[in-house]
């Protein structure tokens, strides 16, 4: 799909999209098998799967009358998806929700007949989730978060919010293909805006500390984190490491800010998993995930820690105070 169609179909998914807030549904007459597959561990973002469940409740799904949920967590390690995508395969369930593309990517090459409901970064169309986003023509659909497409706007406000930064390091994995793309948006948007962008890989969770040790040596004034499974559970040990450094951070979501990164700015993961519920529910009463269009987000956030830049000893511009639609004190 080219980048003017995607844009265009954001900038219009606001106002097309609307979502009941108390639907109900007639409970199903059998117990219904839902795999679950994301990055982390339990206790990683234990608010997106509850977001899924609350939803799934109002839709009429109790666990333990006539739902399952089987879980897979692949504790930062993204190697391990497709072992865990052909395990909700084998236990034979009804459909795969998939928190994160890597994730919904694995179940994909697993399977091409169970149905799969993904929330997640990145273009599904330039990544191979999906034919389009109108119609998705497989058996994948779901949310994305057009996390490419955003991170221009994050380097923009993380100078915004650090006014001496001369140098960005770029912290990614190339492993993750989102990463890949997200990674060229993001040099070319500090190149725009006079900063050095410097990449930084990262390709387990041990390679954490060892990156903000480099980008001490390479006298960086603040790093981009893009999120993956591999960043997204280790969010508490990314924020130790870059105060151990002194260095300001930018994260894709909320749950980066709320464990001590600076700044995150895009829309909530939250919200996308209970949206996906509603997916699931049609994709149960006979809907096919290639007649369900995949939806963008409805909304962006940008969330500030203000504790974090007191121990950084920054002062936060006022007027991104202003603008922030959450901030943590």
């Amino acid at each position: 799909m080219k980048r003017r169609e995607f844009i265009t179909l954001l900038g219009g998914a606001a106002a097309s999209i609307s979502w009941p807030l108390a639907a109900r549904a007639q409970q199903p007459s059998r117990i219904v098998k839902i795999g679950h597959i994301e990055s982390g561990m339990p206790s990683s973002s234990p608010n997106l799967l509850a977001a899924f469940r609350q939803r799934l409740r109002e839709l009429g799904y109790v666990e333990g009358k006539n739902l399952f949920i089987e879980h897979r967590y692949a504790e930062g390690r993204e190697e391990r998806l497709p072992q865990l995508a052909a395990e909700l395969v084998q236990f034979g369930v009804d459909v795969i929700f998939a928190i994160g593309p890597p994730q919904a990517l694995a179940a994909a090459k697993a399977t091409d007949k169970i149905p799969i409901v993904f929330v997640g970064g990145g273009d599904p169309v330039e990544i191979g989730l999906v034919k389009s986003l109108a119609h998705p023509g497989g058996n994948v659909t779901g949310l994305t978060f057009v996390t490419v497409e955003l991170a221009p706007k994050r380097v923009q406000l993380l100078k915004e919010a650090v006014s001496i930064t001369k140098r960005l390091a770029i912290v990614w994995n190339p492993n993750n293909v989102v990463n890949k793309l997200e990674l060229k948006e993001a040099m070319a948007a500090a190149g725009t805006l006079g900063l050095t962008p410097l990449p930084i890989e990262i390709q387990v969770p041990d390679d954490i500390e060892r990156a903000f040790i480099a980008m001490t040596a390479e006298r960086v004034d603040a790093a981009l984190i893009l999120s993956s499974p591999l960043t997204f559970p280790n969010r508490p040990r990314i924020v130790k490491a870059a105060l151990t450094a002194r260095l300001p951070t930018m994260g894709a979501l909320r749950e980066y800010t709320e464990s001590g990164v600076l700044m995150s700015y895009g829309p909530s993961y939250a919200d996308h998993c209970g949206r996906a519920a509603t997916f699931v529910d049609k994709i149960l009463k006979g809907a096919k995930p290639a007649d369900l269009p995949v939806q963008l987000p409805m909304a962006f956030e940008l969330v500030v820690n203000l504790k974090t830049a007191k121990a950084l000893g920054l002062e936060f511009p006022h007027t991104l105070i202003t603008q922030a639609d959450g901030v943590i004190e």
